[in-house]
């Protein structure tokens, strides 16, 4: 198989949205554990490796929401199912984890501060919105 036709694969054969939507899925998930890690065992090690994750979801969701779009054009002729409800959630996460790696970024004391519990729910808001996001992906390639 040439690189030419992997290519084509990749792009036009198997949406790689369905690759790529893992990375946030992970990264949220993992972010919410490493924080109620460093709540539990009081570690700011624990709590920058939760940071670290959130902020790598936040890029990724940027990445994964574009290709999406593209897949729903591409294999879906801009159909798949709930797919307006779908880039309403994506933004909607791609805001709350960048407000909140941004706002961490700026005061590392946040976990330490009387902003930790809005800081901690913002996982939670994160894993919540992944994991509906996740649901209405399978809803497009299972159906109902």
């Amino acid at each position: 198989m040439s690189l030419a036709q992997i290519i084509h694969a990749i792009l036009y054969v198997h949406p790689p949205h369905t690759l790529l939507v893992h990375f946030p899925i992970a990264l949220i998930s993992a972010g919410l554990f490493f924080i109620l890690l460093a709540l539990i065992f009081k570690k700011d090690l624990l709590e920058q490796i939760a940071f670290a994750d959130l902020a790598l979801a936040a890029v990724s969701t940027i990445v994964t929401g574009i290709v999406g779009i593209r897949d729903n054009i591409v294999f879906y002729h801009g159909l798949a199912a709930n797919h307006n409800l779908k880039i309403i959630l994506a933004f909607v996460l791609f805001v709350v984890t960048s407000v909140t790696a941004i706002i961490r970024w700026k005061k590392p004391e946040l976990f330490h501060s009387g902003g930790k519990a809005i800081y901690v729910a913002a996982y939670f808001v994160s894993f919540a919105l992944v994991t509906v996001l996740g649901f209405l992906g399978g809803v497009i390639l299972f159906g109902t």
